[in-house]
C-alpha cells in the first residue's frame, strides 16, 4: 500500500488546482485520473471568468493562460452581455479558451510541481477510519491517505460512497452538443426560438461543425447520432446530412448540491459537490475557487497547525456561494425559453441590466468578484478578495498579487507599527497611498493593515490598532 497525505480523484480543472495548492503548501498530494492522457474530447467550458484569472495570477501563472486564449468580455446574464471593463481590477475582462487549453496549462504546473498521477485507474472504493481513508483503485492496488477528495464530476462515486446527499431540481430542458461532418451547409451562428438555443460553429479543422441544439421532452442517457439528427429535424426541419461524429455529449440544467462537502474525512470539490446548468459560463470556473479555498485549510490541518474544525469553514463559505449561482443559472434557463411571454420578460431584465447600478451588481457576480465570505461585521473589506494594489516594500514596488505566490498567509502593514511573533504568516511592511476601490461598492477606507489568506481574501482589517488580530490568526492559522 502506497502512503500519500492527500488523494485526490479526478484530474480535471478542480483536481489539478487543488493538487497545486496543496504542493504549494509541501503537501505529499497523489491524483486518480481515468484518462491515460490529458486530452479531452470536445470542447467543453468555453473561459475563465475575471475572478478566476485573478486566482491564477495569485500564483504567477495567470499568463500562461491569457497567451493561450483570447482576451475578451464574457459576462453575461441570460445572453445578455455584461461589459466589467470599468471595474477596478487589472483583469477586467475574461479569457475565451476551451477546457482542454485550460486543462494543459494546470498539467504542466502540476508536473513541474512533481505531483504524482495514478492514471488509467478509478476510485473502485475506499474505506475511512479516524486516521485516514483507504483507496481501492480499480487495477487492485490500494492507497492510504489522511484525506480523500473527490473531485470526480457530477456522477461523483466519491460523493455517493461517502452517503452524502445531493437535493436539487431535476431536468427540465436537455441539449445535444457534438463535433460532427455535415453533408449540407448549416445556418451558421446561434438561433433562439420557441423550441430552445441552438446553433452552428465552423471548427478550424476542415468543413466540420461544432452543434448545439436542444431536445423536447427531456432525455438522459448517453446520446446517438440518430438522437442527433432527430434534434435537427425538429429544429430545422433536416439534419444537415450529420456524420461521423468525433464527440457527441448531453447536458441539460439539471441543478443539484451535495448536502454536505465532507464526510469525516472525505471531500468534495467542483461537479462532485454541484451540477447545474452551464448558462453563464459558471462551472469549472466555481470548481477552481472550491479547490483554491480548501487547499490551503486542508494543507494546515495536514499538517497539525490548524484543528480539523478549520475545514469546516470550507463548506461555511462555498456552499452558500455556489447555492447563489445555482439559482442563477435556473434563473438565466427560465428567462431563455424562447416564448413570446418569456422573450417580453427577458427584454424587461435586459432594459435593467444596461442600467448602470444592476449591470455593475450582476456582472460582479458573474464574473465571481463580488464574492464575501460571512467573517463577520467590520470594514467593507473583511472576507472579500484583495484588491492588487502596487505597494512600495523594503524590496521596492511590488504587487500584492506576487505576494501571495508561495500561497502563504500575508499580514500587509501599511502603518509599520505591528508586532508579529509567528513564523506561520509572512508579515510585510508596504506604504500605499492611492484608493481602494472594490467592484460594485467603489471607495472604501484605506486599512492600516490587513491579513491576507493564501487563497487573497481579508481575514482581518486594522484600522488604526491591532485589535482582533490575535484572535484572527488563531482561527485562520493556529494557535
Amino acid at each position: 500500500m502506497t502512503n500519500h497525505a492527500v488523494v485526490i480523484a479526478g484530474g480535471g480543472p478542480t483536481g489539478l488546482t487543488l493538487a497545486a495548492e496543496l504542493a504549494l503548501a509541501r503537501v505529499d498530494v497523489a491524483i486518480v485520473e481515468r484518462r491515460l492522457t490529458q486530452d479531452l474530447a470536445g470542447a467543453r467550458a468555453g473561459g475563465l471568468h475575471a475572478r478566476t484569472i485573478e486566482l491564477f495570477d495569485q500564483r504567477g501563472i495567470a499568463e500562461r493562460f491569457l497567451s493561450r486564449g483570447r482576451v475578451m468580455q464574457v459576462a453575461g446574464f441570460a445572453l445578455i452581455p455584461l461589459d466589467i471593463s470599468d471595474f477596478p481590477t487589472r483583469h477586467h475582462y475574461g479569457l475565451a479558451l476551451w477546457q482542454e487549453g485550460i486543462e494543459r496549462v494546470l498539467a504542466e504546473w502540476v508536473l513541474e510541481l512533481g505531483i504524482p498521477t495514478y492514471r488509467g485507474l478509478d476510485v473502485a472504493g475506499f474505506a475511512q477510519d479516524d486516521d485516514g481513508v483507504d483507496v481501492a483503485l480499480s487495477d487492485g492496488r490500494s492507497l492510504r491517505a489522511q484525506y480523500l477528495v473527490g473531485c470526480d464530476g457530477g456522477r461523483s462515486v466519491i460523493r455517493k460512497e461517502a452517503g452524502i446527499d445531493f437535493p436539487g431540481w431535476d431536468a427540465s430542458t436537455s441539449f445535444l452538443i457534438a463535433e460532427v461532418s455535415t453533408g449540407a451547409e448549416p445556418p451558421w451562428g446561434v438561433r433562439h426560438d420557441d423550441k430552445g438555443i441552438h446553433g452552428f460553429a465552423k471548427l478550424e479543422d476542415g468543413p466540420r461543425a461544432r452543434i448545439l441544439s436542444s431536445e423536447q421532452p427531456v432525455r438522459r442517457g448517453e446520446p446517438t447520432l440518430d438522437d442527433l439528427r432527430e434534434s435537427l429535424v425538429a429544429v430545422y426541419g433536416t439534419d444537415f446530412d450529420v456524420h461521423d461524429a468525433t464527440y457527441l455529449s448531453r447536458f441539460s440544467d439539471a441543478t443539484r448540491q451535495a448536502a454536505s462537502y465532507r464526510a469525516g474525512r472525505v471531500l468534495l470539490a467542483g461537479d462532485a459537490a454541484h451540477v447545474h446548468s452551464p448558462a453563464g459560463g459558471q462551472g469549472l470556473n466555481l470548481g477552481v475557487h472550491d479547490a483554491v479555498n480548501l487547499g490551503w485549510k486542508l494543507a494546515r490541518v495536514v499538517h497539525g497547525t490548524s484543528p480539523q474544525s478549520l475545514l469546516d469553514t470550507y463548506q461555511a463559505e462555498r456552499h452558500p456561494i455556489t447555492a447563489r449561482v445555482l439559482r442563477a443559472t435556473m434563473a438565466m434557463t427560465a428567462l431563455n425559453r424562447g416564448d413570446e411571454r418569456t422573450r417580453a420578460l427577458h427584454e424587461s431584465v435586459a432594459e435593467l441590466l444596461r442600467m448602470d447600478e444592476p449591470r455593475k451588481r450582476y456582472a460582479a457576480m458573474m464574473s465571481g468578484l463580488d464574492v464575501r465570505y460571512e467573517l463577520g461585521d467590520g470594514h467593507p473589506l473583511l472576507g472579500r478578495r484583495m484588491p492588487d494594489l502596487e505597494v512600495i516594500t523594503e524590496r521596492g514596488p511590488q504587487r500584492v498579487f506576487t505576494l501571495l505566490h508561495r500561497a502563504r498567509p500575508v499580514l500587509l502593514d501599511l502603518g509599520g507599527g505591528l508586532e508579529l511573533a509567528s513564523d506561520r504568516v509572512e508579515r510585510v511592511v508596504a506604504r500605499y497611498e492611492g484608493a481602494w476601490e472594490l467592484p460594485v461598492l467603489g471607495a472604501v477606507a484605506a486599512p492600516s493593515a490587513v491579513l491576507i489568506r493564501p487563497d487573497g481574501y481579508v481575514a482581518w482589517v486594522g484600522e488604526g490598532t491591532d485589535a482582533g488580530l490575535r484572535e484572527a490568526l488563531t482561527k485562520w492559522f493556529g494557535a
